[in-house]
């Protein structure tokens, strides 16, 4: 882990440290050199005799430094979405989303680490085929127009054992099981019957839930449409842009090009793109609007927001379909925003995945 570090220390008196592990506890200290004594005491300063003449001359502090423990590094190819509290839901005019994106609420999450990229054809293939020789068993194959496109055409189930066996694989502790006591890990039954008790939280891969994914698509950013600000066209991402009379539909899509995305609109379905084609957002992640639909953990319920925990919530009890989030290539730019809510169809060339980590591992 890289030690850490003074970023800044401005003249309004503000220090900001970064390289620290979030939740943790830090201190400042200060020395009179650079070579120290280094102290956290104040008392130097609290108690000041006032000359005769009613002047105060003290030696004020002039070197800092800031000790804490350092930031872990996230895992290969991973980044971390530091902990916090952010405005989940569509804030911008209420007619241009869903209902279901509504009300818009305060959510914090804990801090955890988020695939860089979508999963990729070759990371499900090599992860497929060490779990089908160690116990999993599955219904599909899924497919990926190249092996370094998103893998595609699979159901949630898949998915979820697909990061249990991941987790074995690297030698984690899996997030799934058949049971709420944790005993029995999902490797081939069905998944009608998995509840939030049957995770365990803390532990290895698993699917996002819909907060965690939408504070990552955020990128850090508050109030915004997109990933990286407020409109979107074909060179920020791989979607459908949808025009009428001659102009996009949408007052948000700047796209010069009409249609597929002209680059990648070849061959066979799907036209989907390389993961990482095109720049990240401000955590460091790619394609969060387009390419494929993301699968969330989620059961999917219009109303969930009028009702949602304020502190990592996991969605409702029971449902019938999952959350999808992020948009893709077949779809217009009102459904790539980071707000809107889908919910998911059998397994697909539409719908794809992420795995994310907690923080610490």
């Amino acid at each position: 882990a890289q030690a850490p570090a003074i970023e800044s220390f401005n003249l309004n008196g503000e220090l900001v440290c970064k390289g620290l592990k979030p939740g943790s506890r830090a201190a400042v200290e200060w020395a009179p050199t650079v070579n120290g004594p280094w102290s956290d005491s104040w008392t130097n300063l609290a108690e000041v005799l006032v000359e005769a003449d009613g002047t105060v001359r003290v030696k004020v502090p002039m070197f800092y430094r800031v000790r804490g423990e350092a930031q872990e590094e996230p895992p290969p190819g991973m980044v971390l979405i530091p902990a916090g509290s952010f405005q989940m839901g569509n804030c911008m005019d209420p007619n241009e989303g869903w209902p279901d994106e509504l009300p818009v609420h305060t959510v914090y999450v804990s801090a955890f680490y988020m695939d860089r990229y979508e999963v990729t054809k070759s990371l499900w293939d090599e992860v497929y085929q060490w779990a089908t020789n160690h116990g999993y068993a599955f219904d599909t194959q899924g497919s990926g127009k190249a092996p370094d496109h998103p893998v595609q055409s699979v159901s949630w189930g898949e998915c979820v054992k697909w990061c249990n066996a991941r987790s074995e694989k690297e030698g984690r502790v899996p997030a799934y099981y058949t049971d709420a006591a944790h005993t029995q890990v999902y490797r081939t039954a069905g998944y009608s019957y998995l509840k939030n008790e049957c995770v365990k939280w803390d532990a290895g891969y698993r699917l996002p839930t819909e907060a965690e994914w939408e504070k990552a698509a955020r990128g850090g950013l508050e109030g915004k449409r997109f990933p990286w600000g407020d409109t979107i066209r074909h060179s920020q991402a791989n979607y459908y842009s949808y025009w009428d009379g001659g102009k996009p539909f949408y007052s948000y899509d700047a796209s010069a090009t009409e249609g597929y995305h002209p680059k990648y609109a070849v061959g066979d379905y799907p036209y989907t793109s390389p993961v990482g084609s095109f720049a990240p957002n401000g955590y460091g992640l790619y394609d969060m609007a387009g390419n494929v639909w993301e699968l969330c953990w989620d059961w999917y319920d219009a109303a969930y927001y009028s009702s949602s925990p304020g502190s990592d919530p996991r969605g409702p009890a029971s449902g019938s379909e999952r959350v999808v989030r992020g948009g893709g290539w077949q779809f217009h730019a009102g459904y790539c925003r980071v707000t809107d809510r889908f919910s998911g169809w059998p397994p697909n060339y539409l719908l794809g995945f992420r795995c994310v980590l907690p923080a610490g591992q």
